[in-house]
């Protein structure tokens, strides 16, 4: 078995409420079954994933829209309890900006890899990416960025119905306002609908065309890259089941060595001096072949445990081995392992469990999360109905405000507190 260095605790930050992460229970397991102990910061309240055994503790998290200094503050106080130097993890691309920005005042009580700075910001940003692909010659879905609503309607019409709206920024999105990070339009009026939004969003408006989805046509890479820039700890996997279908979040992966994809990211993250950990989603387009990157997620996937190899190396430890300067093991891949989120595939999860699979909450050394899933999910999403509801009345009403948040997905972030009260500067 893998062992960390048991004397430099792990610290796993995540700002955003969605109580159904299974990321952060991967994360709590395998730094935990490694020796590391754990102590989370996060909103714990209703998820299963307090009940973990290898939780050491709990931490407040910041509070909801949090400003950069404000997460600062917080993650300073954590480090002064614990009176010595622990690996901080974001887990949520708030986190991992806020990390990036204060990385060298943070510096002081957690070990970060040597992130540029800014740079996490720039690769998550939807708009900053479109250029980034394009400086370095990766494939990425033909995006304009349209200055008026009537640019927005013509932008329509050149790339074609349906297309793909995004706001640069998602995390930057009000809740209690209908808006979502990604929309399918289908006309030249709701885009130009959606631009007249921009300055709710809190972001610009991105149009980029269609790939359509289809079998083996979605895939992810993830890694982490250490101070030399060698890679480590992840791999290439298809979806092959999505929430929402289509275009959502991994709900069942397979691990599917793709050398070329995997050139083609190193190629990526060489270009950019990326350190750290990373999750690459990408699209294949059936007519020329070619993977077409369409998010860069500077953190770990929630789906990263489907890459543990035989070794026992993933990228959460991975991270830790390096920053504790202990050494690497070699590469030792899993070909045909399956992650599966058993509250949105639940059929699959029925299916003979092996060493091959990974279910994101039942665990043999681990049962109380996987005990506690069901009743939550199923509370869950009996009361969702009724959010919903509650949220197209203030809609109508014209009182937004609030926090929405879907069945396992990602509550909205406040924008003008994170950007700093309104100052418009980046974390």
């Amino acid at each position: 078995m893998l062992r960390l260095d048991d004397r430099v605790p792990a610290v796993l930050l995540r700002v955003d409420r969605n109580p159904f992460h299974h990321g952060t229970l991967g994360a709590v397991r395998s730094l935990g079954r490694a020796g590391a102990e754990v102590h989370l910061v996060a909103d714990c309240a209703g998820s299963p994933v307090r009940g973990s055994r290898f939780v050491s503790q709990t931490h407040p998290p910041p509070p909801p829209g949090s400003s950069v200094a404000e997460i600062a503050v917080v993650l300073r106080q954590v480090a002064a309890r614990l009176s010595r130097p622990a690996v901080l993890v974001p887990l949520d691309d708030v986190s991992a900006l806020a990390v990036n920005a204060r990385g060298e005042e943070l510096g002081a009580g957690f070990l970060l890899p040597r992130q540029p700075r800014g740079l996490a910001e720039r690769v998550a940003d939807k708009a900053e990416l479109a250029a980034v692909c394009e400086r370095v010659g990766i494939p990425h879905p033909v995006t304009l960025v349209p200055q008026s609503p009537a640019q927005a309607a013509a932008a329509a019409w050149q790339l074609g119905l349906p297309l793909v709206a995004k706001w640069s920024r998602p995390w930057l999105i009000p809740g209690g306002r209908g808006l979502r990070g990604t929309v399918l339009v289908r006309s030249a009026r709701e885009a130009e609908a959606l631009y007249l939004r921009t300055s709710e969003a809190g972001s610009p408006l991105l149009l980029q065309a269609y790939l359509p989805p289809g079998p083996d046509r979605d895939w992810f890479v993830h890694g982490y890259v250490d101070g030399a820039g060698v890679t480590h700890g992840g791999g290439a996997g298809r979806k092959q089941g999505a929430w929402p279908r289509g275009a959502g979040f991994t709900t069942v992966g397979r691990w599917t060595p793709n050398p070329r994809l995997e050139a083609l990211v190193g190629q990526l993250t060489r270009s950019l001096g990326y350190r750290g950990i990373f999750d690459l989603d990408f699209r294949r387009d059936d007519t020329t072949g070619r993977y077409h990157l369409l998010d860069f997620n500077p953190r770990p996937g929630a789906q990263f445990r489907l890459f543990e190899d035989a070794g026992g190396l993933d990228v959460v430890r991975a991270l830790h081995l390096d920053l504790t300067n202990r050494p690497l093991p070699a590469p030792a891949p899993v070909p045909d392992r399956v992650f599966v989120a058993e509250n949105y595939a639940p059929l699959h999860a029925l299916r003979r469990s092996g060493p091959e699979r990974e279910p994101a909450w039942h665990a043999p050394d681990d049962r109380a999360p996987g005990r506690a899933l069901w009743a939550l999910w199923a509370r869950h999403v009996f009361l969702w109905p009724a959010r919903r509801a509650g949220r197209a009345r203030w809609l109508r009403t014209g009182q937004g405000g609030g926090r929405t948040t879907a069945p396992g997905g990602a509550p909205r972030q406040g924008p003008a507190r994170w950007l700093g009260a309104g100052r418009g500067s980046g974390p």
